[in-house]
């Protein structure tokens, strides 16, 4: 069996397996996706389904996800973890911007208390490092807000193994997100960094955007145990290592459904060689 929890920053147990927002955005992250109360519906869902890891980010819709999650869950419960994101701009559904100056992130950060309604936010990730802004005063920022008690813990999204061994150096990182999945393993020197400090890795596009709902190996595997190929390859992240913690996310209540009942498939040592030979 895969280990269920994982300890965020050393004091937040979560579900390794949680839930995405950005699938409750229109085409290109930009404004609503269809009725608001079939977003609101998916979320509860997530956490009766025993969610406690909720991803977002400003820039989804933009603002559009962070108040659905303020709408859908509040008042929040105890064990639930949000994360968040700044340091991206979204001017239109093709047109977005890094902006890591501190005094934009803190803007950004305080915007995201006020659309979640929240005094901390658990997880507060840098989601792109600025190159025109040097990543000591990117993290500088954040630290402040941390010492503020506005944050609770820093994480990194689109960085390289290089850039996380720099930022160690001056600040603890909680998490780190990257494309990673069963098709797309260039991250893995970066996981192998976050499994030696226990560091969470949130992989972005678990499922490959979609390409792995219909992978053949996926499906052959899928078969024996009754299950999706999309289940099975969220269940191979699951299992092949204990600090990787999906999110992925959907806009239905089907497709939740189906996502969060990977956590129970319990793959084979042989189909786990014959998945990992596809990377």
């Amino acid at each position: 069996m895969t280990p269920e929890l994982f300890t965020l920053g050393g004091d937040l147990p979560v579900r390794r397996l949680g839930y995405g927002t950005a699938q409750l955005t229109g085409p290109g992250y930009w404004g609503p996706r269809g009725d608001a109360r079939d977003a609101v519906a998916v979320l509860r869902r997530a956490v009766e389904r025993g969610v406690t890891l909720i991803d977002t980010a400003d820039n989804y819709g933009p603002c559009v996800a962070e108040e659905l999650v303020a709408e859908a869950l509040r008042p929040y419960p105890e064990d639930l973890v949000i994360a968040t994101k700044g340091g991206v701009v979204r001017t239109s559904d093709s047109a977005w911007h890094i902006d890591g100056r501190p005094e934009a992130l803190r803007a950004m950060c305080e915007a995201s208390l006020r659309r979640l309604r929240l005094e901390r936010i658990d997880l507060y990730q840098l989601h792109r490092l600025d190159p025109a802004v040097p990543m000591a005063e990117q993290l500088g920022a954040l630290e402040e807000l941390r010492k503020e008690g506005k944050i609770r813990h820093i994480g990194l999204d689109s960085v390289s193994a290089e850039q996380l061994a720099a930022a160690l150096e001056s600040t603890a990182i909680a998490s780190v997100q990257n494309r990673y999945n069963l098709l797309d393993r260039a991250s893995e020197p970066l996981l192998e960094l976050c499994e030696e400090h226990g560091i969470a890795f949130l992989p972005w596009f678990p499922l490959g955007n979609g390409t792995l709902t219909g992978h053949p190996e996926c499906a052959r595997v899928a078969a024996a145990h009754g299950a999706t190929p999309g289940q099975v390859a969220l269940a191979w992240l699951l299992h092949r290592s204990p600090v990787l913690c999906p999110t992925p996310g959907t806009g239905t209540l089907a497709h939740l459904e189906e996502n969060l009942d990977a956590a129970g498939v319990s793959l084979h040592a042989d189909e786990l060689s014959r998945l990992s030979a596809l990377g």
